[in-house]
């Protein structure tokens, strides 16, 4: 038997693949690129998609009414976030030129504010407010921002179902 030339196998394979219009297999069939170039960008979705999330996470500035913050355990030093409910009727005392302290009650539980600064027109002691801030060590909600509802029919959707103090 006669031996063919190293190169007769893919030549022979060459024509038959021009001869049909064909193109000529690199390695991988078409499908399987495909399917490799779909998994390498589900994948690279699913990395994105988890940064996205976990930024969220770390960004989130929650709110939380008095019984919220009893339910997982108490104020923890350091957790920034808003504080809402109403202004407890007789907790309201200026204690010096800007700064406020009182307390955010709920139907259960109540939060010790201070703020220090200009408070809305409309933050009055029996009205609805939310605070933002941060918790000190002393578990004190400290207020850099007061938010004072702006007519009598407005309450946030998370303090709805919360019945306002008497008075």
């Amino acid at each position: 038997m006669a031996e063919r030339p190293a190169g007769a196998d893919l030549t022979r394979h060459l024509v038959l693949a021009n001869e049909y219009k064909q193109p000529i297999p690199l390695g991988m069939r078409a499908r399987s690129r495909r399917l490799g170039v779909v998994g390498v960008a589900a994948v690279l979705v699913f990395i994105a998609a988890g940064l996205v999330f976990l930024a969220l996470r770390q960004n989130a500035n929650l709110f939380y009414t008095p019984t919220k913050l009893a339910e997982i355990g108490g104020p923890t030093p350091g957790l920034a976030g808003k504080v809402g409910g109403f202004v407890e009727i007789g907790s309201l005392a200026y204690t010096g030129p800007t700064e406020i302290s009182f307390r955010v009650v709920d139907n259960t539980s109540a939060i010790a504010v201070v703020f220090d600064g200009i408070a809305p027109d409309l933050f009055q002691e029996g009205a609805g407010v939310v605070a933002n801030g941060v918790f000190d060590a002393e578990g004190v909600f400290v207020a850099d921002q007061l938010l004072a509802k702006h007519d009598e029919n407005y309450v946030p959707r998370e303090l709805a179902d919360i019945e306002g103090p008497a008075g």
